[in-house]
């Protein structure tokens, strides 16, 4: 519990709900198949191993990025590698993280 938690004030908001609120883009880094199967709607399928050909195209949307994929690990990297590149994102792990804040 955090330390406004405990007195009742605060913000209760999880960081994925306040990117989804700036209007965050979220990138689904599982392969096409497994994106098929299931994923946030109105998420964008990247896989993991072409985030590094798709930095100026992630940059250019202009937006805060949310990461996803189907444990969390695959977004880790994701995350990493283009925060190390100037994007706001944060690892919203596995994808229904994301998915239960999205109509």
């Amino acid at each position: 519990m955090s330390f406004f938690g405990l007195f009742g004030g605060g913000n209760s908001e999880s960081p994925i709900e306040d990117y989804l609120k700036d209007g965050a883009v979220v990138i689904d880094v599982r392969t096409a198949d497994e994106f098929a199967s299931g994923h946030v709607n109105g998420s964008k399928n990247i896989v993991l191993n072409s985030i590094p050909t798709k930095v100026a195209e992630i940059k250019a949307m202009n937006k805060k990025v949310i990461a996803v994929c189907r444990s969390g690990a695959r977004s880790g990297q994701a995350t990493s590698f283009l925060s190390q590149n100037g994007i706001d994102i944060i690892n919203g792990g596995p994808w229904q993280n994301v998915a239960k804040f999205v109509n």
